[in-house]
């Protein structure tokens, strides 16, 4: 492992993408800690900390902390997130828009018009965290003392903390693009996962806290740690679980040479779709849920609760949105028709399957099938932090959502750098795991 690890730097090409991406990592932890003009960041904090377990706590992981600490960049890269997801659900609908998703110039254009609709959500959120945070006036620390969110509340701290809300946000999609051109991964799922590992050194600590403190028994912590541990290693066996599908190719007698004529199989993985199905369904539930804690009405508030995270009507609203989009994820990133066409056209078959539409019928099949218990496990996963909060009072958000992102980026990014150490004939990351497929 440590060989491995050094010929990660004896590949100048490889050592330079590693190298950029840190660099934007520490741009974007650096901004994490800026914070936003006219804000009292010790209010903020307070408020939040009474907010943990509403929307407003939950798109505080997803931001990596930058909302609690009143940050420029407290919006993240969702807003980019709750546009892309507007685009693909356009494209199912839209026909003109599916068209222009199948080629590369049409991918080019819809990327622009995904970059106007994020600034657009941008100045919609902003505008709402702003008058939000200026209707909350006071709040009580932790010593009694009463102090002002904003400092300078009025028509100015609207306008400059939408302004700084909005171009944070253009920047660290920016920062996202860069890493995904220059570095290494996709760069708007690693800045959620560097994101996501900001909470951890405080969850432990305030549940160590709270054991010594007696308001949970060893045994609970106990527990807790098994039930970690268990969803860790559940979360990397399902990542890495496939099915494979054997292909086989005829010989081709080319002259004096022979083309063809071997087997190989084709990899469907449970979980295709990876974490964006929760990402996907938790920015989705993220806007009604926003928009309803910023109306001020009885009905406004009895919706909010209700759509608050560990609420049941959110538990069933979250699962099936989750269970849509890894249905909806896989179908735009594994399409069995196309891989028909393209075993048919270099005359590769299916053993015992016609080649054609019977073989796209049959990838089909296979696909809907194996992709049902990888959503469903998803859906418990997101699921499980809330019903640990409620039967045994854990003190901190363990998420299962945040964790999933940590494993999946993790294991991208290193089968990323694994392909690189192969393709320059070292040996890989990972040669100690064997990912293991059915036939």
């Amino acid at each position: 492992m440590l060989d491995s690890v050094k010929n990660i730097f004896r590949i100048e090409d490889l050592r330079g993408k590693i190298l950029f991406t840190l660099l934007m990592v520490l741009i974007f932890r650096f901004g994490i800690h800026i914070p936003t003009p006219g804000l009292n960041p010790v209010a903020v904090k307070a408020l939040l900390s009474n907010l943990r377990g509403t929307v407003f706590g939950m798109y505080d992981i997803f931001v990596g902390g930058a909302l609690s600490r009143a940050s420029i960049f407290s919006l993240g890269v969702m807003p980019y997130i709750s546009a892309s997801i507007i685009f693909q659900l356009l494209g199912s609908v839209f026909p003109k828009i599916q068209k222009l998703q199948q080629d590369d110039e049409g991918r080019k254009k819809i990327n622009q018009y995904t970059r106007y609709l994020t600034v657009l959500i941008a100045l919609f959120q902003s505008i709402g965290i702003a008058a939000y945070l200026e209707n909350a006036g006071h709040v009580p620390l932790d010593n009694g003392q009463i102090v002002p969110i904003v400092n300078n509340p009025g028509v100015m701290f609207t306008i400059t903390t939408v302004i700084t809300l909005t171009a944070s946000t253009i920047f660290l999609m920016w920062i996202g693009e860069l890493i995904t051109e220059k570095g290494i991964g996709n760069g708007i799922s690693f800045l959620i996962f560097v994101g996501a590992l900001d909470r951890i050194p405080s969850d432990f600590g305030r549940t160590w806290a709270a054991v010594k403190a007696g308001s949970i028994s060893f045994f609970v912590l106990l527990v807790v740690i098994a039930i970690i541990i268990i969803t860790f290693a559940a979360m990397v066996a399902v990542t890495m679980a496939m099915r494979k599908i054997p292909v086989q190719y005829p010989q081709k007698v080319v002259g004096r040479k022979i083309y063809g004529g071997q087997t190989t199989f084709i990899p469907m993985r449970v979980n295709t779709s990876g974490v964006m199905p929760i990402i996907f369904a938790q920015s989705l539930i993220m806007v009604p849920a926003t928009f309803f804690t910023f109306w001020k009405s009885p009905l406004a508030e009895t919706i909010s609760r209700a759509l608050s995270p560990g609420a049941l009507l959110y538990s069933i609203t979250f699962g099936l949105l989750i269970l849509f989009f890894a249905y909806y994820y896989t179908s735009v990133v594994f399409n069995p028709q196309d891989i028909a066409n393209n075993m048919k056209r270099y005359g590769g078959f299916i053993p015992g399957i016609r080649p054609g539409q019977k073989t796209s019928e049959y990838l089909d099949k296979v696909l809907s099938h194996i992709t049902l218990p990888g959503a469903v496990f998803l859906a418990f996963i997101a699921l499980l932090p809330w019903w640990l909060i409620k039967s045994l009072h854990v003190p901190f958000y363990f998420g299962g959502t945040t964790y999933l992102i940590i494993v999946g980026v993790a294991l991208d990014t290193i089968q990323q750098i694994e392909s690189h150490l192969l393709m320059r004939n070292y040996e890989g990351l990972l040669k100690g795991i064997k990912i293991k497929g059915r036939k």
